[in-house]
């Protein structure tokens, strides 16, 4: 039997292949050193291991948990985003835990997205928010994140008739894979484009506290949230995830929030595909939203000190690379790079090939991103210390190689 003819529209997810050839590369005997995914390689705070193992030990905290988190899970929420962002919710009609944010990106596409319907989605992006509008049977138009404008999109480019038939806009910053922040500036005119053309925005923040300088318009020690603008939950919806918060990517903890009506659809879709967050999860996730703040700003040290010595190897080997102000990446131009042979005949992925296959590091290619991704690379901090030294040095050698034969 065939399957849906959806899936005909819906190419392979790029990390999934791209997993494929790590695994053939550690299957030819390759020490392969990955930092290609936004992994975190550290725990979370202990306490919060704790709260889970209390709370697994309860015999009655087995059961099914509900389908929109115990109130407890849903306060602690709004009140991380009062401390944080100064934002007031109501845990009731403003807040919905998900099974990590990635569900939650792609259930609110089929919420809202009809076939025939449009999604505004930046290029380069993260994967799910087009991917979700093809499971919808809705159009994509996709708008660039330019260098020369700080990866910030011209929202006033897009086509005033496209934006009105438009249902969603997607943005996220701070930006995966750019590393680029926005400040309250910016989300104030999207936030005044979104209302004029009747487009529920759709803000991606899981990176708002992996951040290693003040945006303007942010509060120290953060980015700031497109819910601090006034009149935003009118007309937005935030998505944000303990997976970078609190180091947490495999326990699979989310939240969507801020208006009301997209926050209802957004469960309604959801009551009808899962069930829940296991119980111990969210009594976890209560610890990890009240955690020590210092605790995040030693673990955001530990990121900048990788990033600081991948920028120095990478710049070593003629890569234009330089550190973003947030998030776990590097997001790195391949022109001119020693070890390149043909610029015209090279793509990203050739190139991330090459840095695979020859030294045993992983980088994603920038086309994983979309079309504006091509020519760029992502390097993510996301290995132990020491292993970010080696692919350093594995770097090195290629350039020195590259250097000697004259190419």
């Amino acid at each position: 039997m065939a399957p849906a003819e959806r899936l005909s529209n819906l190419p392979p997810y790029p990390f999934a292949r791209w997993e494929e050839l790590v695994v053939r590369a550690r299957q030819r005997g390759l020490d392969v050193i990955r930092l290609d995914v936004g992994d975190p390689d550290m725990p979370p705070p202990n306490s919060v291991i704790q709260a889970l193992c209390r709370s697994a030990s309860q015999p009655d905290h087995h059961r099914y948990p509900g389908y929109r988190g115990i109130p407890a899970l849903r306060q602690a929420i709004a009140d991380y985003y009062a401390r944080r962002f100064e934002v007031s919710l109501d845990p009731d009609t403003q807040v919905l835990p998900l099974i990590g944010s990635k569900e939650g990106l792609i259930n609110l596409s089929l919420a809202y997205l009809d076939p025939g319907d449009v999604a505004l989605v930046p290029d380069p992006g993260y994967a799910p928010y087009a991917r979700g509008a093809v499971l919808a049977g809705a159009e994509v138009y996709t708008f660039p994140l330019l260098p020369e404008r700080g990866f910030l999109p011209d929202l006033e480019a897009i086509p005033p008739e496209l934006a009105d038939r438009a249902v969603v806009l997607w943005l996220n910053y701070p930006n995966n894979p750019t590393g680029a922040t926005a400040d309250l500036s910016f989300f104030s005119r999207a936030v005044e484009f979104a209302r004029r053309h009747n487009l529920l925005l759709c803000h991606d923040s899981p990176y708002a506290d992996v951040t290693y300088a003040s945006p303007s318009g942010g509060r120290v020690g953060g980015a700031p949230s497109v819910l601090q603008v006034p009149g935003a939950s009118e007309v937005a919806i935030e998505f944000n995830s303990l997976s970078k918060l609190a180091n947490m990517a495999g326990w699979r903890v989310g939240m969507a929030v801020g208006n009301a009506q997209a926050v209802a659809a957004l469960g309604q879709v959801k009551s009808n595909v899962d069930s829940g967050l296991f119980l111990p999860l969210q009594e976890a996730a209560i610890e990890a939203l009240s955690m020590d703040p210092a605790w995040i700003a030693e673990r955001n040290q530990v990121y900048l000190e990788r990033l600081e010595i991948l920028v120095r190897g990478l710049q070593g080997i003629g890569m234009a690379a330089s550190l973003p102000e947030a998030t776990l990446y590097l997001w790195v131009p391949i022109s001119g790079t020693v070890g390149r042979h043909d610029a015209s005949a090279r793509t990203s992925e050739d190139f991330a090939r090459m840095l695979l296959d020859t030294l045993g590091v992983a980088v994603a290619p920038g086309s994983f991103f979309g079309p504006a991704g091509e020519g760029f690379v992502r390097v993510s901090a996301t290995a132990p210390t020491e292993r970010i030294r080696q692919a350093v040095r594995r770097l090195e050698t290629l350039g020195s190689s590259r250097a000697a034969t004259g190419t």
